[in-house]
C-alpha cells in the first residue's frame, strides 16, 4: 500500500518552514490564520498548528497564500 508521507513521516514538507517564518514575523498562529482567512481561505488556528507539526496536508492553494503572506516564493517554502 502507498502512503502519502514524507520520508520523515510528516504529511507535508513546508510545516517547519512555515512555523519558522511565522515566529520570525513574531505573529501567533491565530494571526496567521486570520491573514489566511482575509485572503479567502477557511483556515483556523488549529489547522495552522497541524500544518506546522506536519500532521496536515497543505494544498497548492494554501502554499500560494502562505508564500504571499511571507513574501517568498513557493519554492522557498518547499526547501
Amino acid at each position: 500500500m502507498f502512503i502519502n508521507k514524507n520520508v520523515d513521516g510528516l504529511n507535508n514538507i513546508c510545516g517547519k518552514k512555515i512555523a519558522q517564518l511565522r515566529k520570525d514575523m513574531k505573529i501567533s498562529q491565530r494571526i496567521l490564520a486570520d491573514k489566511l482567512q482575509l485572503s479567502g481561505l477557511d483556515v483556523d488556528k488549529n489547522a495552522i498548528q497541524r500544518i506546522e507539526c506536519g500532521k496536515r496536508f497543505v494544498t497548492d492553494i494554501e502554499l500560494v497564500a502562505f508564500s504571499k503572506i511571507f513574501d517568498i516564493t513557493v519554492d522557498e517554502l518547499l526547501k
